[in-house]
């Protein structure tokens, strides 16, 4: 599977992976996406590569925790803990299908009020 940013300048490929899909509420997550939640997926390491890289930008959110993206366009397209095996996919970044579906969602307890969307009308385009 590949996947990119908003403006296709980083571009990456998974091989498959290796662990279910969430949505994570963390307030991490949140501030990160600017969103109320980031759809997840952990990857072995060995199956993660960078195609493309230049504009490939890091932010350390947490002590041994890399953000990693594009410093044009902003899209957050992977983080890794640097002692572990896997790393985490952004899933909305993948231009091809997982062939999985969430689920669970996860860290609801740093939810806020303010951004829950449940029961709301739901348009197929802007109305």
């Amino acid at each position: 599977m590949q996947g990119s940013c908003l403006c296709g300048t980083v571009r990456y490929e998974v091989d498959r992976l290796a662990g279910p899909t969430v949505h994570c509420h963390c307030w991490r997550c949140r501030k990160a996406h600017a969103a109320a939640y980031a759809s997840t997926a952990r990857a072995d390491r060995a199956a993660f590569r960078w195609l493309h890289s230049a504009g490939l930008a890091t932010f350390e959110s947490s002590p041994g925790k890399l953000r990693h993206f594009c410093s044009r366009c902003g899209s957050h397209l992977m983080a890794e803990w640097r002692d572990q095996d896997q790393v985490i996919v952004r899933v909305a970044t993948l231009d091809d299908d997982p062939g999985q579906r969430p689920v669970a969602h996860i860290w609801t307890g740093h939810d806020v009020p303010w951004l829950d969307g449940e029961g709301l009308p739901r348009h197929p385009h802007m109305p």
